[in-house]
């Protein structure tokens, strides 16, 4: 929902940018939150933890209510309707190739990143031992979200003025390169360095594909289009999980980094050919002497 808010109450040429600040922003929270709420629980208890989570969610309700103006959206065009049908929504989707490839590489990066989530902890104890298992994973955690924090809102600048489609190929090839070579790691560090690399590379992907819906979907639908790439999104995180601890399960830990990498170049190689078939066509100009 923050997304669709702010993406329509931000100009296109900037989209990029301010999504990656908002990314930026949940990343921080994802980074301090679970540090601060150990520090909480360790300091003062489980039981207050939950009464200071409510009360810290109570307040951002009371801020969000009165605090923001949500601006109304101007028509592009004197044509453009008011309301869609989730018929229109879904026919507009389908027609554009370009945007129901970036919904349908959202469910693919989705599967890619939560199948290593439900090993990764077993994967730094097979690589480091027993020994700070908690501490070793929490830092591998966190490395990628170091790496997402420092370049978001930097992936979301450049693809405003580059192209979006164009920076999104690029993030899922580098997301999949930097994936492989985890299945060959020795030590920790070279896991960590490497979870660092992902984040600098798949932390742009997810402002950059709602700043592509903001621009090709019409105004009065975005927040539907972006409710169905969330769906979409959630299913990946179902799908990925169950699909990681299967293959370990089956192959080994090196083979979901195999699958996950190949499914990444995979994404990216499907966006590059949609983007080429769909790019708009040169006309031709005959040049007389």
């Amino acid at each position: 929902m923050s997304q669709a808010l702010i993406s329509t109450q931000t100009p296109k040429n900037i989209a990029g940018q301010v999504l990656g600040s908002l990314q930026t922003g949940s990343i921080t929270g994802s980074l301090l939150g679970p540090m601060l709420g150990g520090w909480i629980a360790d300091s003062i208890g489980y039981a207050t933890t939950f009464q200071y989570v409510s009360i810290t969610v109570a307040l951002s309700a009371i801020i969000v209510y009165f605090g923001i103006q949500e601006q109304s959206i101007e028509k592009e065009n004197e044509n453009e309707k008011t309301s869609y049908r989730s018929s229109e929504v879904l026919g507009h989707i389908f027609r554009h190739p370009l945007l129901l490839m970036v919904m349908v590489v959202s469910l693919f990066v989705q599967v890619a990143h939560f199948s290593i989530q439900p090993i990764l902890s077993l994967f730094v104890g097979d690589l480091h031992g027993p020994e700070n298992l908690a501490l070793f994973s929490g830092i591998a955690f966190s490395a990628a979200g170091l790496g997402n924090l420092m370049m978001a809102k930097q992936w979301g600048k450049i693809a405003d003025k580059i192209g979006y489609v164009k920076i999104l190929v690029i993030l899922l090839f580098m997301a999949g390169v930097v994936y492989l070579p985890a299945a060959f790691v020795t030590n920790i560090w070279q896991l960590v360095a490497l979870r660092f690399l992902l984040g600098v590379s798949i932390g742009g992907i997810i402002p950059v594909r709602t700043a592509y819906i903001r621009q090709e979907a019409p105004v009065a639908m975005q927040g539907e289009v972006l409710g169905y790439n969330t769906s979409i999104r959630f299913l990946g995180n179902i799908i990925g999980p169950s699909m990681g601890g299967m293959i370990a399960g089956f192959y080994g830990f090196s083979m979901v980094f195999f699958v996950t990498s190949g499914l990444l170049i995979i994404s990216g190689m499907l966006m590059f050919l949609t983007m080429v078939k769909n790019a708009p066509k040169r006309k031709h100009v005959a040049h007389y002497p």
